[in-house]
């Protein structure tokens, strides 16, 4: 990996509600870093993502009488409306429910640790 390679996430925000001021405030903070890389001539790789398993979501989704993935995918659009409108620079979304983020996990939990 070259000297000049930053890679750079938040956290992947927890998805049993809408998005709020911390996750604005993480993200922005993220996206100013990058943004200041990017200037220093980096090759940075900014990510962002969701978690969208556990029992807080299935509640929510309950409460709102939705199946966790209807749920989350209404929750989702939010946090990527909010990101586009504050115009973050990020590189990637990842969702924990798309393939190619099970697909990874799957990998990594058969792979011999010195393979990971």
């Amino acid at each position: 990996m070259s000297k000049n390679t930053f890679y750079l996430t938040t956290p992947i925000y927890y998805v049993n509600d809408i998005p709020h001021i911390g996750h604005s405030y993480t993200t922005i903070a993220a996206d100013v870093l990058a943004r200041y890389k990017r200037a220093r001539n980096f090759n940075v790789f900014f990510l962002t993502g969701t978690d969208e398993h556990g029992q807080k979501i299935q509640k929510a989704a309950q409460a709102c009488n939705k199946t966790p993935i209807e749920f989350v995918n209404e929750v989702v659009e939010k946090f990527k409306t909010l990101w586009n409108d504050l115009h973050i620079s990020h590189d990637d979304f990842i969702r924990t429910t798309e393939e190619r983020h099970c697909r990874r996990v799957e990998k990594n939990l058969s792979a011999n640790p010195r393979e990971r």
